[in-house]
Protein backbone atom coordinates (compact mmCIF):
# COMPACT_ATOMS: atom_id res chain seq x y z
CA UNK A 1 0.00 0.00 0.00
CA UNK A 2 0.99 3.35 -0.96
CA UNK A 3 1.63 6.39 2.00
CA UNK A 4 -0.81 8.66 2.02
CA UNK A 5 -0.03 12.04 1.03
CA UNK A 6 0.37 14.69 3.78
CA UNK A 7 -3.28 16.50 3.32
CA UNK A 8 -1.67 19.63 4.72
CA UNK A 9 1.38 19.43 2.16
CA UNK A 10 -1.27 19.08 -0.40
CA UNK A 11 -3.24 22.47 0.57
CA UNK A 12 0.20 24.52 0.90
CA UNK A 13 0.65 23.87 -2.54
CA UNK A 14 -2.34 25.11 -2.93
CA UNK A 15 -1.93 28.29 -1.75
CA UNK A 16 1.93 28.53 -3.08
CA UNK A 17 0.29 28.02 -6.78
CA UNK A 18 -2.90 30.45 -6.44
CA UNK A 19 -0.26 33.33 -4.81
CA UNK A 20 2.23 33.09 -7.68
CA UNK A 21 4.97 31.99 -5.45
CA UNK A 22 6.66 31.36 -2.19
CA UNK A 23 6.89 34.83 -0.80
CA UNK A 24 3.37 35.79 -1.63
CA UNK A 25 1.83 32.48 -0.21
CA UNK A 26 4.41 33.33 3.05
CA UNK A 27 3.07 36.58 3.39
CA UNK A 28 -0.95 35.64 2.98
CA UNK A 29 -0.16 32.53 5.40
CA UNK A 30 1.76 33.84 7.69
CA UNK A 31 3.91 30.75 7.28
CA UNK A 32 7.60 30.66 6.54
CA UNK A 33 8.85 30.41 3.04
CA UNK A 34 11.15 27.61 4.59
CA UNK A 35 8.05 25.75 5.45
CA UNK A 36 6.35 26.15 2.37
CA UNK A 37 9.47 25.39 0.04
CA UNK A 38 9.97 22.11 2.18
CA UNK A 39 5.92 21.36 1.89
CA UNK A 40 6.24 21.05 -2.10
CA UNK A 41 9.93 19.29 -2.03
CA UNK A 42 8.38 16.56 0.03
CA UNK A 43 5.07 16.09 -1.75
CA UNK A 44 7.63 15.68 -5.33
CA UNK A 45 9.76 13.26 -3.16
CA UNK A 46 6.92 11.60 -2.48
CA UNK A 47 5.09 11.35 -5.92
CA UNK A 48 8.58 10.95 -7.85
CA UNK A 49 7.94 13.83 -10.22
CA UNK A 50 8.60 17.46 -10.27
CA UNK A 51 5.45 19.59 -9.53
CA UNK A 52 6.83 22.95 -10.10
CA UNK A 53 9.43 25.41 -12.19
CA UNK A 54 11.66 27.21 -10.12
CA UNK A 55 13.35 30.36 -10.89
CA UNK A 56 15.02 32.79 -8.79
CA UNK A 57 11.81 35.40 -9.09
CA UNK A 58 8.87 32.94 -9.84
CA UNK A 59 7.51 29.37 -10.18
CA UNK A 60 5.33 27.80 -13.09
CA UNK A 61 3.63 23.62 -12.99
CA UNK A 62 5.26 21.30 -14.75
CA UNK A 63 2.64 19.43 -17.00
CA UNK A 64 2.40 16.83 -14.32
CA UNK A 65 1.99 19.80 -11.52
CA UNK A 66 -0.96 21.49 -13.52
CA UNK A 67 -2.58 17.70 -13.27
CA UNK A 68 -1.85 17.02 -9.35
CA UNK A 69 -3.16 20.97 -8.86
CA UNK A 70 -6.32 20.30 -10.22
CA UNK A 71 -7.02 17.21 -8.22
CA UNK A 72 -5.93 19.43 -5.14
CA UNK A 73 -7.61 22.20 -5.98
CA UNK A 74 -10.86 20.15 -5.76
CA UNK A 75 -9.91 18.29 -2.48
CA UNK A 76 -9.40 21.90 -0.83
CA UNK A 77 -12.66 22.99 -2.03
CA UNK A 78 -14.43 20.07 -0.20
CA UNK A 79 -12.82 20.83 2.52
CA UNK A 80 -13.99 23.77 2.46
CA UNK A 81 -18.12 22.55 1.80
CA UNK A 82 -17.57 20.51 4.61
CA UNK A 83 -16.62 22.79 6.84
CA UNK A 84 -19.40 25.08 5.46
CA UNK A 85 -21.89 22.17 5.86
CA UNK A 86 -20.82 21.86 9.84
CA UNK A 87 -21.23 25.57 10.11
CA UNK A 88 -24.65 25.94 8.76
CA UNK A 89 -25.92 22.72 11.25
CA UNK A 90 -24.61 24.56 13.72
CA UNK A 91 -26.19 27.77 13.13
CA UNK A 92 -29.36 26.99 12.16
CA UNK A 93 -31.42 24.06 13.20
CA UNK A 94 -31.89 21.56 10.36
CA UNK A 95 -30.65 17.90 9.08
CA UNK A 96 -31.93 14.29 10.46
CA UNK A 97 -32.67 13.97 14.43
CA UNK A 98 -33.74 10.36 16.08
CA UNK A 99 -35.90 10.35 18.16
CA UNK A 100 -37.50 7.91 20.49
CA UNK A 101 -40.59 7.99 22.42
CA UNK A 102 -43.47 5.98 24.29
CA UNK A 103 -46.20 5.49 22.75
CA UNK A 104 -49.00 6.84 25.42
CA UNK A 105 -46.97 9.77 25.52
CA UNK A 106 -46.64 10.26 21.82
CA UNK A 107 -50.35 10.05 21.24
CA UNK A 108 -51.43 12.09 23.89
CA UNK A 109 -48.67 14.95 24.19
CA UNK A 110 -45.57 14.29 22.19
CA UNK A 111 -46.84 14.41 18.82
CA UNK A 112 -48.79 17.63 18.95
CA UNK A 113 -45.30 19.25 20.05
CA UNK A 114 -43.38 17.23 17.41
CA UNK A 115 -45.94 18.68 14.59
CA UNK A 116 -45.27 22.23 15.67
CA UNK A 117 -41.66 21.99 16.04
CA UNK A 118 -41.50 20.41 12.63
CA UNK A 119 -43.65 23.33 10.87
CA UNK A 120 -41.38 26.09 12.68
CA UNK A 121 -38.29 24.63 11.51
CA UNK A 122 -38.80 23.49 7.99
CA UNK A 123 -35.20 22.02 7.25
CA UNK A 124 -35.04 19.42 10.26
CA UNK A 125 -36.25 16.09 9.37
CA UNK A 126 -37.36 13.72 12.12
CA UNK A 127 -36.53 9.70 12.39
CA UNK A 128 -39.37 9.11 15.19
CA UNK A 129 -39.16 5.37 16.67
CA UNK A 130 -42.36 5.21 18.93
CA UNK A 131 -41.70 2.36 21.11
CA UNK A 132 -42.38 1.61 24.53
CA UNK A 133 -39.11 -0.42 24.69
CA UNK A 134 -36.35 1.12 26.48
CA UNK A 135 -33.52 2.14 23.68
CA UNK A 136 -29.91 2.26 24.53
CA UNK A 137 -29.31 6.24 23.27
CA UNK A 138 -25.87 5.58 22.27
CA UNK A 139 -25.41 2.02 21.11
CA UNK A 140 -28.64 2.75 18.65
CA UNK A 141 -27.66 6.01 17.35
CA UNK A 142 -30.26 8.23 18.90
CA UNK A 143 -30.06 12.25 19.33
CA UNK A 144 -32.84 12.11 22.04
CA UNK A 145 -35.05 9.26 23.92
CA UNK A 146 -38.32 10.58 26.00
CA UNK A 147 -38.85 8.23 29.08
CA UNK A 148 -41.45 8.39 31.89
CA UNK A 149 -39.62 6.95 35.36
CA UNK A 150 -40.78 7.04 38.71
CA UNK A 151 -37.97 9.17 41.06
CA UNK A 152 -34.77 8.90 41.68
CA UNK A 153 -33.97 8.70 38.41
CA UNK A 154 -31.37 5.94 37.64
CA UNK A 155 -27.47 6.85 37.25
CA UNK A 156 -26.28 6.95 33.73
CA UNK A 157 -23.91 9.10 31.75
CA UNK A 158 -26.46 10.41 29.63
CA UNK A 159 -27.49 13.68 30.07
CA UNK A 160 -31.19 14.33 31.26
CA UNK A 161 -33.34 17.41 31.32
CA UNK A 162 -37.24 16.45 33.29
CA UNK A 163 -40.39 18.03 31.24
CA UNK A 164 -42.98 17.24 33.21
CA UNK A 165 -44.63 15.75 35.96
CA UNK A 166 -46.66 12.53 35.31
CA UNK A 167 -49.54 11.98 37.70
CA UNK A 168 -51.73 8.74 38.11
CA UNK A 169 -55.32 8.02 38.79
CA UNK A 170 -57.34 5.08 39.81
CA UNK A 171 -60.18 5.21 37.05
CA UNK A 172 -62.62 2.63 35.35
CA UNK A 173 -66.10 3.38 33.08
CA UNK A 174 -69.69 3.72 34.72
CA UNK A 175 -70.69 0.68 33.47
CA UNK A 176 -67.84 -1.22 35.21
CA UNK A 177 -68.84 0.15 38.54
CA UNK A 178 -72.24 -0.60 37.55
CA UNK A 179 -71.77 -4.41 37.51
CA UNK A 180 -69.05 -4.52 40.49
CA UNK A 181 -69.92 -1.59 42.72
CA UNK A 182 -67.48 0.92 43.70
CA UNK A 183 -64.41 0.45 45.64
CA UNK A 184 -64.65 2.11 49.03
CA UNK A 185 -61.12 1.17 50.06
CA UNK A 186 -57.76 -0.29 49.09
CA UNK A 187 -58.91 -3.65 50.11
CA UNK A 188 -61.64 -3.52 47.25
CA UNK A 189 -59.26 -3.28 44.79
CA UNK A 190 -57.52 -6.84 45.27
CA UNK A 191 -61.32 -8.47 45.00
CA UNK A 192 -61.90 -6.64 41.86
CA UNK A 193 -60.78 -6.74 37.94
CA UNK A 194 -57.53 -4.70 36.90
CA UNK A 195 -55.65 -3.53 34.41
CA UNK A 196 -51.83 -3.05 34.73
CA UNK A 197 -48.82 -2.12 32.92
CA UNK A 198 -46.84 -4.97 32.09
CA UNK A 199 -44.06 -6.25 35.08
CA UNK A 200 -41.36 -8.18 35.02
CA UNK A 201 -42.26 -11.45 37.17
CA UNK A 202 -45.85 -12.28 38.30
CA UNK A 203 -46.61 -10.05 41.22
CA UNK A 204 -48.45 -6.97 40.48
CA UNK A 205 -48.71 -4.65 43.58
CA UNK A 206 -49.58 -1.20 43.60
CA UNK A 207 -47.84 1.66 45.94
CA UNK A 208 -49.92 4.36 47.45
CA UNK A 209 -50.00 6.39 50.15
CA UNK A 210 -53.18 6.97 52.38
CA UNK A 211 -54.69 10.19 53.09
CA UNK A 212 -53.06 9.87 56.66
CA UNK A 213 -49.29 9.50 54.97
CA UNK A 214 -49.46 5.47 55.74
CA UNK A 215 -47.70 3.53 52.88
CA UNK A 216 -50.77 1.25 51.58
CA UNK A 217 -49.89 -2.11 49.18
CA UNK A 218 -52.59 -3.35 46.99
CA UNK A 219 -51.48 -6.94 45.73
CA UNK A 220 -53.86 -8.01 42.40
CA UNK A 221 -53.62 -10.05 39.56
CA UNK A 222 -54.70 -8.25 36.52
CA UNK A 223 -56.68 -9.49 33.91
CA UNK A 224 -54.71 -7.52 30.99
CA UNK A 225 -51.16 -6.51 31.20
CA UNK A 226 -49.54 -4.76 28.65
CA UNK A 227 -46.80 -1.60 27.96
CA UNK A 228 -49.22 -0.24 26.02
CA UNK A 229 -50.98 2.56 27.57
CA UNK A 230 -53.73 2.98 24.77
CA UNK A 231 -54.49 -0.45 25.37
CA UNK A 232 -55.52 0.02 28.97
CA UNK A 233 -57.12 3.54 28.21
CA UNK A 234 -59.36 1.00 25.90
CA UNK A 235 -60.01 -1.92 28.10
CA UNK A 236 -60.78 0.72 30.74
CA UNK A 237 -63.51 2.32 28.52
CA UNK A 238 -64.55 -1.10 27.56
CA UNK A 239 -65.40 -2.08 31.72
CA UNK A 240 -62.82 -4.56 31.70
CA UNK A 241 -61.76 -3.55 35.02
CA UNK A 242 -60.10 -0.28 37.18
CA UNK A 243 -56.63 0.79 36.01
CA UNK A 244 -53.36 2.92 37.39
CA UNK A 245 -53.03 5.37 34.04
CA UNK A 246 -51.25 8.61 33.69
CA UNK A 247 -52.90 11.97 33.31
CA UNK A 248 -51.37 12.26 30.18
CA UNK A 249 -53.16 9.29 28.74
CA UNK A 250 -56.57 9.84 30.59
CA UNK A 251 -57.00 13.56 30.72
CA UNK A 252 -60.20 13.62 28.21
CA UNK A 253 -61.96 10.84 29.21
CA UNK A 254 -61.81 11.87 32.43
CA UNK A 255 -63.18 15.09 31.48
CA UNK A 256 -65.59 14.07 29.25
CA UNK A 257 -66.85 11.71 31.68
CA UNK A 258 -66.02 8.44 30.00
CA UNK A 259 -63.72 6.77 32.76
CA UNK A 260 -64.21 7.81 36.29
CA UNK A 261 -61.26 8.48 39.02
CA UNK A 262 -62.02 5.61 42.20
CA UNK A 263 -60.64 6.43 45.47
CA UNK A 264 -59.09 9.65 44.83
CA UNK A 265 -57.85 9.92 48.48
CA UNK A 266 -54.96 7.19 47.12
CA UNK A 267 -52.07 9.40 45.83
CA UNK A 268 -49.00 7.41 43.79
CA UNK A 269 -45.21 8.93 43.49
CA UNK A 270 -45.47 10.93 40.48
CA UNK A 271 -43.16 9.74 37.06
CA UNK A 272 -41.26 12.21 35.51
CA UNK A 273 -41.52 12.60 32.22
CA UNK A 274 -37.70 13.41 30.81
CA UNK A 275 -35.67 13.39 27.64
CA UNK A 276 -32.03 11.82 27.69
CA UNK A 277 -29.44 12.65 25.14
CA UNK A 278 -25.52 11.48 25.27
CA UNK A 279 -24.22 14.88 26.17
CA UNK A 280 -24.90 18.63 26.45
CA UNK A 281 -21.95 19.56 24.85
CA UNK A 282 -21.25 19.98 21.00
CA UNK A 283 -25.51 19.33 20.43
CA UNK A 284 -26.39 20.59 17.13
CA UNK A 285 -29.00 23.13 16.84
CA UNK A 286 -31.73 20.94 15.54
CA UNK A 287 -31.30 18.35 18.60
CA UNK A 288 -30.95 21.60 21.01
CA UNK A 289 -33.96 23.30 19.81
CA UNK A 290 -35.91 19.83 19.96
CA UNK A 291 -35.24 19.58 23.80
CA UNK A 292 -36.56 23.35 23.97
CA UNK A 293 -39.62 22.70 22.08
CA UNK A 294 -40.57 19.57 24.27
CA UNK A 295 -39.92 22.11 27.37
CA UNK A 296 -42.28 24.64 26.51
CA UNK A 297 -44.59 22.30 24.80
CA UNK A 298 -44.95 20.64 28.74
CA UNK A 299 -45.26 24.16 30.07
CA UNK A 300 -47.96 24.88 28.28
CA UNK A 301 -49.98 21.72 29.24
CA UNK A 302 -49.66 22.45 32.22
CA UNK A 303 -50.90 25.32 32.09
CA UNK A 304 -54.15 24.38 30.30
Amino acid sequence: MSEMLDLNDMYLFVKVIEHGGYSAASRALGIATSKLSRSISELESQLGVHLVNRTTRSISLSDTGETFYRHCLAMVGEAQAAREAIERTRSAPQGTVRLSCPVGLLLSDVGAILARYMADNPKVRLHLEASNRRVDVVEEGFDLAIRVRRPPLEDSELAVRALAKSRFFLVCSRGFIAQHGKPASGDDLSKLPTLSMIRPGTKYVWQFTGADGAAIEVPHTPRLATDDVSTLVNAALQGLGIALLPDTAVRKPLADGALIEVLPELHVVPGIVHVVFPSRRGLIPAVRSLIDALVAGFEAFDKQ
